[in-house]
């Protein structure tokens, strides 16, 4: 699956489940008199609609037919189907998590019929039909059989064999199915059996069964309406990781249950059906009012688990190209293909398949690759074996748009999910407490691919960009949890969904990274041949990788390490957190400990005497060291003792490669300071980049003195990479310093960083004048011009804002001269800021031309930034009561007042306006609107204030919610007002 994204929240489906459950249990209630399971009447879909039931679609429901008695059926009858709350039944495997091991899935006979018609596209709702057949081996004797089924309903079942080695011998037997019913918590189908099965024996499960087609969510089966070519379209599309294959078929829902699949999809005519394989055949089918579908199948897959399955039914074009005998083809809405929008993704996907075949030596296995580009997908990006799938905005790139960093994400992207061909599709994680294996390794080679295409880029702070920096934010001894989890720590299938995180994901490729610094490229690279050779189309944990590491250490003599793979690597993967390691030059003398969200305030609890197996690579005095290893709580390195010469320095954590940060006693930090203010580029950039990171995670953290980071700051006049001076800004000007910053620090700081901000800043300003084309392939600026322009207004910089008139008025006034889109933001912004209604009004008939949904956030954030508190008045008054303003996107309200002057302004109007706002917004709206407006309170005065102004507009359990929150604002105000307070000291005896 994609790496996920920073921003939004989810909502897990299974929450609704059990809320459907409990409604269901209501309605079921008076008809469960004795029964030990439970049999219950099946209500009509549309009669639980009418009921105004909420989710009444997604959970099962029994059969139309009721039942006084339970007669026990004949081999011949049909079965009953129940549901079964939990309270309603006896104790049994159906509250386990796993599937018992009584049943090993071989092969699935699957055919969907998949109703969607091009003029039935505003139905309210829109189901599916399915039969499968499962061919199983019987393990252990069992009447009673458990699969995953998850918003179906069975509509019959039935179970043949023993197979005969002809598995189509009309004269198999079928075994009894007295009874099918689901157990919705653990989202089970269970079938009744009239006898046992018998150990050793194959047969098949036949089930027939209906569903539906989400259209609020991109899980199971999903829909996607969208406009193509001036009208309005509809495609079908799956989404099964992880574990949603079974809201679209009953299956055995688990990634070592691999089997082959034959699939076959039903399907309007005017559409084109895709799957994990090559297209088969096709034959025509006649409905009963006499409509014609067209019938596609499809060969055999290799063995898989089920979350790999994949469909679409589209109405889409694509361009192809072969690559090693092997067709690729890109399908995307019909004017993104005509525009080249595809063409990008099409010319690198071959030449990364190549590149990952080459490196592993293994071929991938399928005879053709398929990547659909979805208008919308929650899921961002996902690794079908044969079916790709991605959202269209990290697919497509239209081919004039070179000043975005889409190019690198889009690449990013794409050799991350190839990558997953071998990392998750040939061999895939026994479980999901170690997706790891798969997300992490996919994340780390997005890199080896990205630097072998393009050997000059900057591989080192890339990753810290997009890898490191956001992981070492979150991750810490406490609240944190470890990459590989331990199996008896799930309970609800939610907390599967929950893995999918930065844990995973860069955390993951983070210690992949790790390991292979430690050894070597070769010694790496070997390793994971002979891993994915030996568990290629099977399953493997994180011990059996260790395995195969271990193997190829063992077999040369060059690498030594101070204990096993698996001991160094269990330390770091079994346990939360990281380490910050300490060294004291003058005695030599190296330490570490878990790294806490506040050190001083969680003394009470450090009571964890966790270690862990540290490698470190280091520079002394810009030459490269040997690598030592810190496997105790400390250790004494005599040759990292620094001399008093000024040229003597040490940098723990070569290129940034250990997952951990890096402390020094005040000589260490002193020796670094003297080398930056004396030689900057004699420090490479990552480990200037390292050092302002480390060094201000560590004063935020009470590790040492806010003092120390800001000394670290008094050579940044010769800084002239913009990375290195993005870590420095996004460190130093926060948003607390921005939204609450009087005129005394202001001052200070502006005087100090304007002074050091010249140079970088004539640099880019520049390149922005006079050859803004120069900067489409330096992604490092792309990604930080944004916050160096930003700064450079807020701060006053005449040039800055001089700059932002002319472009946003050449803007006004030739609009194809479009901003450079890595300064939009900022230029539209302080466009505003400078401007009057004239531009403000320009600005909005731009907004309502708008479609795309980034655009549309981008200027209503715009136009929020007016100082005018007349503007502001107007703006909120649109929001609320011209149709004309939908701000479906955003709200606006809160967007007001997340500036300085909207603080003000929103908070009035929201007292005047109050009935209009809740009518547009909702009351949910003022919970998150009073943290806005009170993120700067620094008093209980000022608490008991705000809560007085909305006092009467929350209910009782909001305003406790509310409460604590302000009271946690304050505490952190309180604490930014005394590291700012200490900032400004330190700027006026250095500035």
């Amino acid at each position: 699956m994609g790496p996920p994204s920073n921003s939004g929240f989810y909502v897990s489906r299974v929450v609704a489940l059990l809320l459907a459950g409990l409604v269901a249990a209501l309605l079921l209630v008076l008809a469960v008199l004795a029964a030990l399971y439970g049999h219950c009447a099946r209500v009509p879909p549309s009669e639980l609609y009418d009921r105004g039931i909420p989710d009444a679609a997604s959970f099962p429901r029994a059969k139309q037919e009721e039942l006084p008695t339970t007669p026990k059926p004949s081999p011949t009858r049909k079965p009953e189907v129940a549901t079964t709350p939990r309270n309603w039944r006896p104790p049994g495997p159906w509250d386990q998590l796993r599937l018992p091991p009584w049943l090993v899935p071989l092969h699935y006979e699957l055919e969907l019929w998949l109703q969607l018609r091009p003029d039935e596209l505003s139905a309210p709702a829109l189901h599916f039909t399915g039969r499968v057949n499962i061919t199983v081996r019987c393990t252990a004797a069992t009447s009673r059989l458990l699969l995953h089924s998850l918003f179906l309903d069975c509509e019959s079942a039935e179970v043949r064999g023993p197979l005969s080695s002809d598995a189509r011998d009309p004269t198999v037997g079928r075994v009894p199915v007295d009874e099918v019913w689901f157990a919705l918590d653990m989202q089970y189908m269970v079938l009744e059996l009239g006898e046992a099965l018998q150990p050793g024996s194959r047969y098949e499960l036949q089930l027939s069964f209906t569903g539906p087609v989400f259209q609020d969510t991109r899980e199971g089966l999903f829909l996607n309406v969208y406009t193509d070519q001036g009208e309005r379209r509809a495609l079908l599309a799956s989404q099964m990781e992880p574990t949603f294959a079974r809201s679209v078929f009953p299956c055995f829902d688990e990634p070592a249950l691999k089997a082959t699949f034959n699939i076959t999809i039903i399907h309007h005519p005017s559409y084109v059906a895709l799957s994990n394989m090559p297209k088969l055949g096709q034959s025509e089918k006649e409905d009963v009012n006499g409509s014609k579908w067209t019938v596609t199948t499809f060969y055999t897959t290799p063995l898989m688990p089920t979350y790999l399955t994949a469909f679409a039914v589209c109405d889409c074009e694509h361009v192809s190209r072969t690559e090693r005998g092997k067709e690729i083809r890109i399908w995307a809405r019909k004017d993104a293909i005509a525009d080249g929008d595809a063409d990008f993704a099409l010319n690198i996907t071959g030449p990364i398949f190549s590149f990952l075949e080459d490196l592993f030596n293994i071929s991938y296995p399928l005879p053709k690759t398929d990547i659909i580009a979805l208008p919308t997908f929650d899921s961002r990006a996902m690794e079908n074996w044969g079916l790709l799938m991605f959202d269209e905005s990290l697919l497509l790139l239209q081919p004039n748009d070179k000043l975005t960093e889409k190019k690198s994400v889009i690449s990013h992207i794409v050799s991350h999910e190839i990558g997953h061909q071998w990392f998750g599709n040939l061999v895939t994680m026994s479980w999901w407490n170690n997706i790891w294996l798969n997300e992490g390794f996919a994340s780390y080679f997005e890199f080896g691919v990205i630097n072998y295409f393009n050997p000059n880029f900057p591989r080192n702070e890339v990753f810290f960009s997009n890898i490191l920096h956001d992981i070492l934010q979150q991750d810490n001894a406490l609240v944190s949890r470890a990459v590989s989890m331990k199996m008896e720590n799930f309970t609800e299938t939610s907390e599967i969904n929950d893995l999918f995180d930065l844990f995973t994901y860069n955390k993951g490729a983070s210690m992949a990274r790790m390991l292979s610094s430690f050894l070597n490229e070769k010694i790496f690279i070997s390793a994971l041949k002979s891993y994915l050779e030996t568990f290629s189309y099977s399953n493997a944990e994180q011990d059996d990788l260790w395995r195969h590491f271990q193997m190829a250490i063992d077999d040369q003599s060059k690498i030594l390490l101070p204990a096993t793979v698996k001991s160094i690597m269990d330390s770091w993967t079994h346990q939360s957190g990281f380490p910050v390691i300490t060294l004291d030059v003058s005695t030599g003398i190296m330490k570490q400990e878990p790294f806490y969200l506040g050190k001083v305030e969680n003394q009470t609890l450090l009571t964890r005497n966790d270690t862990w197996i540290i490698p470190i690579l280091w520079i002394k005095n810009g030459i490269t060291q040997s690598l030592v290893w810190l496997d105790k709580s400390s250790k004494v390195f005599p040759e990292m003792q620094v001399s008093d010469s000024d040229s003597d320095w040490v940098i723990l954590n070569l290129n940034m490669t250990g997952y951990y940060r890096v402390n020094y006693d005040r000589l260490g930090w002193k020796k670094l300071n003297q080398q930056l203010e004396k030689d900057p580029k004699a420090i490479p950039v990552i480990h200037r980049l390292q050092l302002v990171d480390d060094v201000f995670s560590l004063s935020k953290n009470k590790y040492i003195e806010i003092e120390t980071a800001l000394d670290l700051t008094k050579y940044l006049a010769e800084e002239d990479e913009i990375i290195v001076w993005h870590a420095v800004l996004v460190n130093l000007v926060t948003k607390d310093l921005i939204s609450d910053v009087n005129h005394d620090i202001y001052t200070l700081l502006k005087k100090y960083l304007l002074k050091r901000l010249t140079s970088i800043w004539n640099i880019y300003s520049t390149i922005i004048r006079e050859n803004v084309a120069a900067l489409q392939d330096d992604y490092l600026a792309l990604i930080s011009l944004e916050k160096l322009f930003e700064t450079a207004c807020w701060l006053g910089l005449e040039d800055c804002l001089q700059l932002s008139r002319e472009l946003f008025r050449n803007w006004m006034n030739h609009p194809e001269n479009e901003i450079p889109y890595p300064i939009k933001t900022v230029i539209l912004c302080y466009g505003i800021a400078l401007g009057n209604d004239k531009e403000w009004d320009f600005l909005l008939s731009i907004y309502n031309n708008k479609t795309k949904e980034e655009e549309r956030i981008q200027l209503a954030y715009a136009m929020s930034c007016s100082k005018d508190p007349w503007i502001l008045n107007r703006y909120m008054e649109y929001a609320v009561t011209t149709s004309l303003f939908s701000f479906n996107e955003t709200n606006i309200i809160e967007v007001v007042a997340a500036s300085e002057v909207g603080r003000y302004i929103a908070k009035d109007f929201l007292i005047n306006n109050w009935q209009a706002v809740i009518e547009r917004y909702g009351t949910k709206l003022l919970v998150s609107l009073v943290y806005v407006i009170g993120r700067t309170i620094s008093t209980d005065l000022q608490i008991t204030e705000l809560q007085q102004f909305c006092s009467h507009m929350l209910e009782e359990h909001q305003r406790l919610t509310v409460h604590a929150q302000l009271q946690t604002i304050k505490k952190d105000n309180l604490k930014s007002k005394e590291r700012n307070a200490r900032i400004a000291a330190w700027l006026r005896k250095n500035t």
